[in-house]
């Protein structure tokens, strides 16, 4: 598994956590700031690496493209 699915699966699934918290109401109000500001955290690497990644498939595809219009 490579560092970023690593990275991302982790995020994932702490996020999951959190919400699944705040759905089931086990979270005190005290706690609901951090974790909120962690969740925000957390979305803002998985966007990140989802992007990196969109990034590299495209580069991938277009140097497809280019060997097949050669």
């Amino acid at each position: 598994m490579s560092k970023e699915n690593f990275e991302y699966k982790n995020a994932m699934e702490r996020l999951e956590a959190i919400l699944e918290r705040i759905d089931n109401s086990e979270m005190e109000i005290d706690e609901l700031a951090g974790n909120v500001q962690e969740a925000t955290e957390l979305l803002k690497k998985c966007r990140q690496i989802l992007l990196d990644t969109e990034k590299s498939v495209q580069g991938a595809l277009e140097s497809l493209d280019g060997e097949s219009n050669a």
